[in-house]
């Protein structure tokens, strides 16, 4: 599909030394909205692709960095990306908080001032560039000193070293930590290894602040920290909670994890820390948890924007930070992902504050039984886990069934993919609660991401492909109800209806599939009890009832003969 500029989109052919790349950003940094650039589309919406893609992006961030004032850094973020399936480059630039932004070689003058007119870059005149400069926010944190002189940054230093990152010595000037007198200032106190904030995370027994059962504080160290102090603290509260109802236990994950981190992160990077010094506030209840971060919309920005995903950073020092250290993904892309889980009115603004309450929502519906027995028969209370993103640590899970087998496992048991692992071996390898992993387990049940073949005592957990999805066919129950049947009926039909899928033996002695009108026939009592791995008296007692009603019927001889589908 072509693509078209807009008042937001910008195309450029290629990078060159005459592309004038400056004065597009430029005139994004100004404009209310901020902007795309993509180099490698041409004007008439066709991508044309980028030859030198790594050395290409090492220019733009190079040339953006050095031939923009005031600094551009954490307003900015340079990816690669397809577009009708040619790689591109596309720079997204968030409206700056420090208008007039203006190319350095030039000034504050209509040579280096430009602001964003429908699809074009057009200079501000000089009335233009007085009158916004009158009205610039001068209390960036990059121009608040610091309470402390002596300062101390090896948690910083930690953080980048862990993306493969060495700060040199002149890492506070590069990452905006000094004023324009070459003194420390309020980004670099926030992310030193000592500071007097401290961000808190109260319980509450109840639905108000009546009763108060926990008050954990976080900080006095680097905003980065602190961060994940939070993060984890959350995680470690997002337990379970149980329902019970006749027949069935409700399980409830109290939030969606990955949303909830891009709201925590968005609080605290967002964080008005210069009006009053308030952190953020997380507070949490029995209904629902609450975040309370200081300050309001930017002045330029309606709320219809704020949720279209416009980026305007208060604290671009900051974002640039986090950015760095992969605690923020790409500018802009947060918002979205919340809203995938939650709904707008989540959000509230006031003069001074932006809350954002997260009401508890129920997920994973079990049989009231043991967890052994609830294995396969967790269902979805709601209909949204199917549209959620698989958390770390379920694509943990994940990769640890998917491997199986491939360094001595026992791996494609009943043509399953890298199948066998049982849930003790997955609790052994990750060293996390057994009711944790029988939770996460259920909730990729749900989202289709792996089924549970055979008994629940010597069943064993595999991942679903297109290629190995076990189905039952419509065709299987005749006019008995599925939810007449036992699970394990159900196992025995779908053993039957699958058989020669996936590999497995078909239709022994002359190989023809569905004889006799059956569907994927072929298997034997044997068969089925060696799948199952229970008793062959009790297959032949299950096989017995099946056959009583009419779902199946044996063909040939007891000694050679085998089981089929009924239509």
């Amino acid at each position: 599909m072509t693509m078209i500029e807009t008042n937001r989109v910008e195309f450029k052919r290629e990078l060159t030394r005459e592309l004038d790349i400056e004065k597009e950003v430029v005139s994004f940094l100004n404009y209310r909205e901020g902007g795309i650039i993509y180099i490698g589309i041409d004007d008439n919406g066709k991508a044309i692709g980028v030859k030198d893609i790594d050395g290409d992006m090492l220019k733009i961030k190079d040339r953006i960095r050095n031939g923009i004032s005031p600094s551009p850094m954490g307003l900015f973020d340079v990816l690669v990306e397809q577009v009708q399936n040619v790689p591109v480059i596309k720079i997204f630039v968030a409206s700056g908080s420090e208008k007039p932004y203006y190319k350095t070689s030039y000034g504050l003058s209509p040579r280096g001032c430009f602001m964003r007119v429908g699809t074009a870059a057009e200079p501000m005149t000089t009335a233009q560039i007085e009158d916004i400069f009158t009205h610039r926010v001068r209390n960036s944190l990059r121009n608040i000193p610091s309470p402390r002189k002596k300062l101390t940054f090896r948690q910083l230093h930690i953080y980048y070293e862990s993306k493969g990152i060495e700060l040199n010595d002149h890492f506070m000037e590069n990452l905006d930590l000094l004023t324009d007198a070459g003194e420390p200032n309020y980004v670099a106190y926030l992310l030193a290894d000592e500071n007097s904030m401290s961000i808190k995370v109260a319980k509450y027994a109840g639905v108000d602040r009546d009763i108060l059962v926990a008050n954990n504080e976080f900080g006095f160290c680097s905003l980065l920290k602190a961060t994940d102090q939070v993060l984890d603290k959350l995680r470690v509260e997002n337990n379970v909670s149980s329902e019970i109802r006749y027949k069935r236990r409700i399980d409830t994950p109290l939030w969606d994890e990955r949303a909830m981190r891009e709201i925590v992160i968005n609080a605290i990077v967002h964080n008005d820390y210069y009006t009053n010094e308030v952190p953020p506030k997380f507070e949490i209840f029995s209904d629902r948890i609450e975040i309370t971060s200081a300050g309001r919309l930017p002045v330029d920005m309606t709320q219809e924007e704020f949720f279209c995903g416009i980026s305007s950073p208060r604290n671009k020092e900051l974002m640039r930070v986090f950015r760095d250290v992969d605690l923020v993904e790409a500018l802009g892309s947060g918002l979205k992902r919340i809203q995938k889980v939650y709904k707008k009115d989540i959000f509230s603004f006031t003069t001074n504050y932006i809350r954002t309450t997260i009401p508890f929502h129920s997920q994973i519906v079990k049989n009231e039984t043991s967890y052994e027995n609830t294995l396969g028969n967790a269902n979805v209370e709601i209909g949204n886990v199917n549209n959620l993103e698989p958390t770390k640590r379920q694509l943990d899970i994940i990769s640890i069934i998917s491997n199986f087998g491939k360094n001595g496992g026992i791996n494609g048991r009943d043509g399953g993919v890298n199948s066998g692992i049982t849930t003790k071996e997955i609790i052994s390898k990750l060293n996390i609660s057994e009711r944790t992993i029988y939770r996460e387990l259920s909730i990729l049940k749900e989202m289709k991401r792996i089924r549970f073949v055979g008994s629940a005592k010597n069943g064993y957990w595999e991942i679903l492909s297109d290629n190995n999805d076990v189905s039952i066919p419509e065709n299987a129950f005749g006019g008995v109800k599925e939810s007449e049947l036992t699970k394990r009926q159900l196992d025995i039909i779908s053993i039957i209806a699958n058989y020669g899928k996936n590999g497995s033996v078909n239709c022994k002695n002359d190989g023809v599939n569905g004889r006799d009108g059956g569907v994927n026939s072929g298997v034997s009592t044997k068969e089925i009890v060696s799948k199952l791995n229970i008793s062959e008296r009790t297959v032949q007692r299950e096989l017995s009832i099946l056959k009583e009603m009419k779902l199946i019927r044996r063909v040939g001889s007891d000694k050679t003969g085998h089981w089929e589908i009924i239509k």
